[in-house]
């Protein structure tokens, strides 16, 4: 277990995390959608346009900001919509139900964006990683969301910025924690909610480029076992490529081939999104 200064000390990185990650989501749905233009698609969110994609993540902050806020160790009343505190004038702004939302991304849309965000963080920094709160894995700490958060933000930092263009990758430590949170969090709770056929010893192992990190991954029957050594060993398909390159592969925003390399049964490479279903 981690001691409480390691504890903060992950913490501190994954705030700084957020904070970087939602201002340039923030500027990158501006430079999509610029002086009232149409929002375009979302490429890797099949179904969105900008706004929504904005929608849906301020939606998300505003929850885990009701959690942190309200210290809510049991799943709140998702009927209840009062904590997204939306303001009195939402003229213009894409409702849910009509995605995708090509109209033009209101700046009042930004603005509530961003100070759910920063209201979020606020809460994060005055919060103990250890603090207990509600969440849908077993760790069920504010730490938890924490993390989370930062890696989301990540994500659709990137989801952002390549509808606007080119997308920079995830930083690089971001990326390393979130490969091995997708391995330990992530898979076992895509498997269970997708209700994910049992694995039958298929083994993957992921080997970053920008660094010494190796992943080894077997899906034995309903388990998801990990390995964090080199493993010599034989493995059904390795793949190799940055953090940011292999964590966005694993959340389905490049394919295979845009990594460095693929080596191994591409049969078994195949049966990874059926192992672990999208969401």
């Amino acid at each position: 277990m981690a001691s409480t200064s390691s504890r903060d000390c992950i913490a501190r990185f994954h705030i700084a995390q957020f904070h970087s990650d939602v201002r340039a989501f923030a500027a990158a749905a501006r430079r999509a959608a610029p002086g009232g233009a149409a929002a375009p698609p979302v490429p890797s969110c099949p179904g969105w346009s900008v706004s929504d994609l904005v929608v849906h993540l301020a939606s998300v902050h505003r929850y885990v900001a009701r959690l942190l806020r309200e210290r809510l160790t049991e799943q709140p009343d998702h009927s209840d919509l009062s904590f997204l505190l939306l303001p009195a004038d939402t003229d213009g702004w894409p409702h849910p139900d009509n995605a995708p939302n090509h109209t033009p991304l209101p700046e009042t849309l930004l603005d509530w964006f961003m100070d759910g965000a920063a209201a979020l963080e606020e809460l994060f920094r005055s919060s103990a990683p250890d603090e207990p709160v509600w969440s849908w894995a077993p760790d069920r700490t504010a730490g938890f969301w924490m993390r989370m958060q930062a890696i989301e933000a990540a994500v659709h930092r990137w989801d952002a910025e390549n509808a606007a263009g080119t997308a920079l990758p995830v930083a690089p430590a971001l990326a390393a924690d979130a490969v091995g949170q997708t391995f330990r969090v992530m898979a076992p709770f895509r498997r269970a909610l997708r209700q994910a056929p049992p694995g039958s010893g298929e083994c993957f192992r992921f080997r970053r480029t920008d660094g010494p990190d190796v992943w080894t991954v077997r899906f034995d029957g309903d388990t998801v076992r990990l390995g964090e050594e080199d493993g010599g060993g034989p493995c059904g398909v390795e793949l190799t490529g940055t953090a940011s390159d292999l964590m966005l592969f694993l959340w389905q925003r490049i394919p295979a081939g845009q990594l460095a390399g693929v080596t191994g049964d591409r049969d078994v490479l195949d049966r990874w999104f059926t192992l672990v279903p999208p969401v």
